[in-house]
């Protein structure tokens, strides 16, 4: 019983995430959602209570385990700093290259210039990424691992900007990249193994004392 709601749940969150990413925020209805899910709207309320509440459960079931990993990543005293920025790299690629509906979604509403409760709450939660970032960064130069000069703020521009770019600008970046970045395929033998080596060789050249 208990899995026969966990599932409902995914697969309305599923459904949800992929009108979000077409329609924003803005343009989707919990209506629309439920018709998608093929469930009725008092179930869809039960679970998530508004059309909010199952924006939030999206984020929060996509972002959980990611943010597990980078904290375990930071906080892992085996490692040495550069070891530290390789597994962030490998880790970050291979979540934000997947889940193309989500982050294409989460952009549209963080993208926005008027502040609202749920767009201070999605930055609070993504902050907790950057900060791992950061701190790795941090840590490097405190050690003298890394270049004492580094800007560490244009430096997090960079790195999650590229992925915002390649991402969430795929007409684009397809035909400088030279392939669809948004075919599944190309993702996996393509650009996740191209990117994650670009990043940590620009890292590498950057940060290098």
């Amino acid at each position: 019983m208990e899995k026969d709601k966990t599932d409902k749940k995914d697969h309305i969150l599923d459904v949800a995430e992929k009108v979000f990413a077409e329609l924003g925020y803005d343009g989707a209805s919990t209506r629309l959602i439920s018709g998608e899910a093929g469930v009725n709207m008092a179930m869809l309320n039960y679970y998530f209570g508004s059309k909010e509440g199952v924006f939030l459960a999206i984020f929060e079931r996509r972002i959980a385990t990611f943010q597990s990993s980078l904290l375990a990543i930071g906080n892992d005293d085996t490692a040495n700093t550069w070891d530290k920025l390789d597994m962030y790299v490998d880790s970050y690629v291979e979540r934000v290259v997947n889940n193309n509906c989500f982050h294409i979604m989460l952009n549209r509403e963080i993208s926005k210039s008027k502040k609202t409760d749920m767009t201070d709450q999605i930055t609070t939660i993504i902050m907790k990424n950057v900060t791992v970032f950061q701190d790795i960064i941090a840590t490097g130069i405190k050690t003298g691992e890394f270049n004492k000069d580094v800007d560490q703020q244009l430096l997090v521009a960079t790195i999650f900007g590229t992925k915002n770019y390649l991402i969430n600008t795929p007409h684009i970046s397809s035909r400088v990249i030279g392939y669809d970045v948004m075919e599944q395929d190309n993702q996996e033998k393509l650009l996740k193994p191209r990117l994650k080596t670009y990043l940590k060789k620009l890292l590498k050249a950057y940060l290098q004392n």
